[in-house]
């Protein structure tokens, strides 16, 4: 079976980070390709300032381009909103059984995997790969469950870069240079289309 991992995500805007973190995934691991899911609305987040599903699509695609062992999945769009991990992964599993998917996480999301739906399912049902993540102080506070460690979760190793989309949105409000943080083709993309000036 063909083995997959599943970076969900807004991407508002991606950034290298990411994009350093879905290519270790792909290419230091046992997985074939990884599937950058765009999600519309995480329940766990504020939606004020998330850009339209497309223009994030969009994005993604262009920052992924150049890469086969990434692809980019619109998979949540026709779901029920707000978006929930263990409804778009029922989805996938029903229409790829040919395809084994493993997420992709980090350390944050690990700690506050308690409050998911059907957590407990993901936990039984998927592998889990999770990469380290600094905090900050104001999520450092919010943390309440210790990291879970449990057979099929594997922390992995992956390079951290320290960078925020949010950072990103403010520098762009503030007509800040973004370069090498972001890739030059999304660069385009948001100048082209007059993305986060407002």
């Amino acid at each position: 079976m063909k083995q997959v991992g599943l970076y969900f995500g807004t991407f508002n805007p991606i950034h290298i980070g990411h994009l350093v973190i879905a290519n270790y995934m792909a290419t230091h691991t046992s997985l074939d390709e990884v599937w950058l899911v765009v999600t519309p609305h995480n329940p766990l987040k504020n939606r004020s300032d998330l850009l339209p599903d497309e223009h994030r699509l969009q994005m993604v695609r262009l920052a992924t381009m150049d890469n086969n062992r990434l692809n980019v999945s619109d998979a949540e769009f026709n779901l029920p909103q707000p978006n929930y991990t263990i409804n778009t992964l029922d989805k996938l599993v029903q229409e790829h059984n040919d395809t084994q998917f493993t997420l992709i996480m980090g350390e944050d999301n690990l700690r506050s995997l308690h409050k998911w739906k059907s957590h407990e399912r993901i936990l039984n049902e998927f592998d889990l790969l999770v990469y380290p993540r600094s905090l900050t102080d104001g999520e450092e506070a919010e943390q309440e469950a210790p990291v879970i460690h449990m057979g099929r979760v594997e922390i992995c190793d992956a390079p951290m870069i320290k960078i925020s989309s949010t950072f990103l949105r403010n520098a762009i409000k503030s007509q800040k240079d973004i370069r090498y943080l972001v890739s030059d083709k999304v660069i385009n993309y948001i100048s082209n289309n007059y993305l986060y000036e407002k």
